[in-house]
């Protein structure tokens, strides 16, 4: 009987973790990474 409950509690927490990532807004927006490559040819 423990060994559902752990199982179930387990894949639960689970679900519910991807399921509050999948709904954050910034997963969509594809913000622009600032690298050091990019600062360096700036600098140049």
């Amino acid at each position: 009987m423990i060994d559902n409950f752990a199982l179930g509690l387990a894949h639960g927490l689970m679900m519910l973790a991807a399921i509050l990532l999948l709904r954050r807004p910034d997963l969509d927006s594809e913000a622009k990474t600032d690298t050091a490559v990019e600062r360096r040819r700036r600098r140049a």
